[in-house]
């Protein structure tokens, strides 16, 4: 019998699932042609259950990347329910630029994804854009971040992320670029 394809996965299929899914970023951001058998192999699940998952290496690549975009997106809200607002926001911010780190050595896999004619575009930021714009607004209510900051003025001020080299120190670099950006939004706030 034939599961619904919107049914939710068996618990061992979604295990097997997210394995492969772990083990194949850490492999084509080593190496964008990683072949699929040693991905399979390494996350130890048969062929038939990597290519039942993922039918071809665009339909893996662009599900890596929108499964890290939605856990980047998705830690916003639990690192609310954890922290204020403006310190949620520069938690949120480090793990941004680890999926920033993890893109910049996916681009290759992903250029290839979504390069032949036919293949899949690569998918849109809305999680995180949305992630942002909750943070903000959180942090403006709360009077810690500056008002009128949007989504598109935020990801344009830490675009330098996507500068640094994710196979350097970049931590650091990142760290204080974060750090400038968090001055300049909390600059003129009434909560500090």
């Amino acid at each position: 019998m034939r599961q619904k394809k919107d049914a939710p996965l068996r618990s061992d299929a979604q295990r097997n699932r997210e394995r492969i899914l772990e083990v194949a970023l850490a492999e084509l951001t080593l190496a964008a042609d990683a072949p699929l058998s040693m991905i399979a192999k390494k996350a130890c699940v048969g062929q038939g259950t990597f290519y039942r998952n993922f039918p071809n290496r665009e339909a893996l690549v662009l599900e890596i990347y929108r499964h890290e975009m939605q856990q980047v997106a998705e830690a916003a809200t639990e690192l609310l329910g954890h922290h204020e607002p403006d310190r949620a926001l520069r938690h949120w911010m480090d793990h941004l630029a680890r999926f920033a780190m993890t893109k910049a050595g996916l681009a290759d896999a992903i250029r290839l994804a979504t390069s032949t004619p036919g293949s899949p575009a690569k998918p849109g930021h809305t999680p995180v854009t949305s992630a942002a714009e909750l943070l903000l607004s959180a942090g403006e209510a709360a009077g810690t971040i500056r008002p009128g900051v949007t989504a598109d003025d935020f990801l344009l001020a830490i675009a330098g992320l996507w500068q640094l080299d994710p196979h350097g120190d970049w931590q650091p670099r990142a760290a204080r670029l974060l750090d400038l950006v968090m001055d300049g939004l909390r600059a003129g706030t009434s909560g500090r």
